[in-house]
Parts: C-alpha cells; sequence; structure tokens
C-alpha cells in the first residue's frame, strides 16, 4: 500500500505557473503508474496527466496538453505536475492518484490510491 501526499497548490494569476508534488510513502514507488487528476467546484473529477513506471510515457488530457508537464524522479518517491500559461478555467482540487496495474490511465476507477488533494487556483 502506498501514501500520497501532494503540495505545491496556491493561487496564481492568469498566465502564470505553478508546479505540483506528489510525494509517495509506503511501498516501492516504481512499482506504481501514476496520475493526477482535478476537480473543479460543481463538476466530475477529470483526469489530467499519467505517467508510467519508469517515466517512459506520458499521457495528457487535450485541455493540458502543451501547458502542463508530468515528470517523476523514483529516487525521491516522488511524481511532479509543472503548470504553465494557467488558466482561470484550470481552477481546482488537484489530486494524485497511483495504481500498480492500471488499465484505463484516464479513468479515476482504475486507480486504488489517492491524495487528499492541494487547491490551486487562477485568478482572471
Amino acid at each position: 500500500q502506498v501514501q500520497l501526499v501532494e503540495s505545491g497548490g496556491g493561487l496564481v494569476r492568469n498566465g502564470g505557473s505553478l508546479r505540483l508534488s506528489c510525494a509517495a510513502s509506503g511501498h516501492t514507488f516504481s512499482s506504481y503508474f501514476m496520475g493526477w487528476f482535478r476537480q473543479a467546484p460543481g463538476k466530475e473529477r477529470e483526469f489530467v496527466a499519467a505517467i508510467s513506471w519508469s517515466g517512459g510515457s506520458k499521457y495528457y488530457a487535450d485541455s493540458v496538453k502543451g501547458r502542463f508537464t508530468i515528470s517523476r524522479d523514483n529516487a525521491k518517491n516522488t511524481v511532479y505536475l509543472q503548470m504553465n500559461s494557467l488558466k482561470p478555467e484550470d481552477t481546482a482540487v488537484y489530486y494524485c492518484a497511483a495504481e500498480e496495474d492500471i488499465g484505463s490511465y484516464y479513468e479515476e476507477f482504475d486507480y486504488d490510491y489517492w491524495g487528499q488533494g492541494t487547491q490551486v487556483t487562477v485568478s482572471s
């Protein structure tokens, strides 16, 4: 079992940048496929980005492609989400998720482990 703790959220202006971190503990981090999801007020949680066990494959939602970058450091047991050119519509609680044997990387129900979330607010 793995425990996940996100950090790095905050308030940023339209066009600004933030880097989210998700620190994992409790099990071999490299055993987990990692994803980032977000949930805006009144909306369902949605896929943002995902990264394979070694970091060799990365996947993005169309809405963030070209602006967000997912990466991982297995030596530090951490996955990152670099968010550039932020827009007000990126405002949400961002969650990291982990799964050993991923099916559909964009489906939240395929992930067994979740962090508590970190708030990102982009002002217009």
